[in-house]
């Protein structure tokens, strides 16, 4: 299989057959073998009753349906995790991602780039609740992340097998798929791409989305920076909380043992008690974040490092006895 299209459905009965006419039209010509998995959130119309009946005339067409709603990360994680292309295409199922721009982002791809997010350069939407969030969430998640793009909201996307398989969804982070996919080194680029006028339905998009993504970035913040090292982030506060509390104490018995000040109507005394105390607590949330990260590594099987290319020589023999003497000695 050459390409997977992921798409996650949510009401969208009247625009699935012209999108999956649309595909068509883009990628045949290119003479991919390709799927469309389209994945069902929990939608309330018909529209997974149509996916059935259409995937009855369309061998391509991979639908799958969730019981109730999850949101569109959730949809584009399992759309991810059924995928079986050597490339995956993220893309939304409104109409207003054009599929004519996949080829030219799978020759984007080809370029020896990992990932090609889209850029909708010209963009069919309101400017209140709809553009202006995605200005500010752009430049938000641009500036803390450090992976410039101009269009994080875009879902249309092309990026390898290896960075498709190597995604872990959750909350709305579908939004941050350029920055996790960085996270393992993966070249990114930005094209731009044709964005069309919604034709059917409403959005499921505003501007108290913009909070939700504040949120989700603190998380992605600090799984980018502390995953695999929480006590360098807990211990450093516990440290400098702890030993700001010692200080302040240290002081107020200086003063009652040398001058005879009396304590025990001073606010300073409790607050450099609750320093202390927080430094303790800061430390011990570091000991155990840092034993999680382990688990979590361990139990799972997940290195802390990622492998873009493997080399070997040409009489190299990983079963070879010759060579596992070799390795222990």
């Amino acid at each position: 299989m050459d390409l997977s299209i992921v798409i996650p459905i949510y009401n969208e009965e009247e625009s699935i057959p012209l999108l999956l006419q649309e595909i068509r039209d883009a990628i045949v010509p290119t003479g991919m073998s390709y799927e469309v998995i389209c994945v069902d959130d929990g939608s309330s119309d018909g529209s997974f009753r149509l996916l059935k009946e259409l995937s009855e005339d369309d061998p391509s067409l991979v639908s799958v349906s969730f019981r109730r709603n999850f949101g569109q990360t959730a949809a584009m994680q399992a759309g991810l995790d059924h995928a079986r292309g050597d490339l995956v295409a993220l893309m939304d199922a409104d109409l207003q991602n054009d599929p004519a721009d996949i080829p030219a982002m799978i020759a984007k791809l080809e370029e020896g780039y990992d990932l090609v997010a889209g850029w909708r350069a010209d963009r069919k939407d309101t400017f209140i609740n709809r553009r202006l969030p995605s200005i500010i969430a752009n430049g938000l998640i641009s500036r803390t992340t450090k992976v410039k793009l101009h269009d994080y909201g875009c879902t249309l996307k092309v990026m390898t097998r290896d960075v498709a398989k190597d995604l872990r969804l959750y909350g709305e982070m579908h939004r941050f798929i350029p920055a996790i996919a960085n996270w393992s080194g993966a070249r990114i680029c930005e094209v731009k791409v044709n964005h069309r006028a919604r034709q059917f339905g409403v959005s499921k998009y505003g501007i108290s989305r913009t909070i939700r993504v504040i949120l989700d970035l603190m998380v992605v913040l600090f799984i980018q920076g502390y995953q695999v090292k929480p006590m360098q982030v807990f211990g450093l506060g516990g440290m400098l909380s702890g030993f700001a509390g010692f200080c302040v104490c240290a002081w107020l018995a200086i003063e009652k043992l040398i001058y005879g000040s009396p304590l025990a109507e001073r606010p300073l005394l409790l607050f450099g008690v609750l320093l202390i105390i927080v430094g303790v607590q800061l430390l011990s949330m570091g000991i155990l974040a840092d034993l999680l990260a382990r688990t979590y590594h361990e139990s799972q099987g997940k290195t802390t490092y990622t492998v873009r290319h493997r080399v070997t020589g040409p009489g190299f023999n990983p079963t070879s006895p010759e060579q596992d003497e070799r390795s222990a000695s």
